[in-house]
């Protein structure tokens, strides 16, 4: 198998949380799948509003979906930013219609991506948010979606 391009960063603070899913952002193609992962209070949605931003959204926009599942906006390169944390399998996934959302030609962003089973495609950008302190994060962008240079070029 392939390695992966990849890159990690250490986020001290919210808005370096965000900045980082800014400059991700830049580096994504209409179609990208982006699967979010980390527990509650990671960082998830803060990350979510900087890919909003950098998709020239209002970052204000990009609320958590816990209850609606999936929020929609739309743009230039439209942003679905899926909650999953509320669903109990790929099933309850498949009835949410994420795969449809994956082929709608924006950037599909998944917090809690594990409850999707195997609907998110293999080529889906992964972004794993590890607490390392109260205010510390460990953030990895793996991605075959990326390109080495891509993801040399997000800091």
């Amino acid at each position: 198998m392939p390695r992966l391009p990849r890159a990690v960063f250490r986020s001290s603070s919210p808005d370096q949380t965000a900045a980082l899913g800014r400059r991700l952002a830049r580096a994504l193609a209409p179609g990208a799948v982006v699967a979010i992962l980390g527990p509650l209070g990671a960082g998830k949605t803060v990350f979510v509003k900087g890919l909003a931003a950098g998709l020239g959204l209002d970052p204000r926009a990009a609320v958590s979906p816990t209850y609606s599942l999936v929020n929609e906006l739309p743009g230039a390169l439209p942003l679905f930013h899926a909650d999953l944390y509320r669903i109990r399998g790929e099933e309850e996934a498949r009835e949410l219609g994420l795969e449809e959302y994956a082929g709608r030609g924006g950037v599909l962003a998944v917090e809690w991506p594990e409850r999707a089973g195997g609907l998110l495609p293999a080529d889906a950008v992964r972004v794993e948010i590890e607490p390392t302190g109260e205010r510390t994060r460990r953030v990895e962008i793996i991605g075959a979606a990326l390109s080495a240079k891509r993801v040399r070029q997000l800091p």
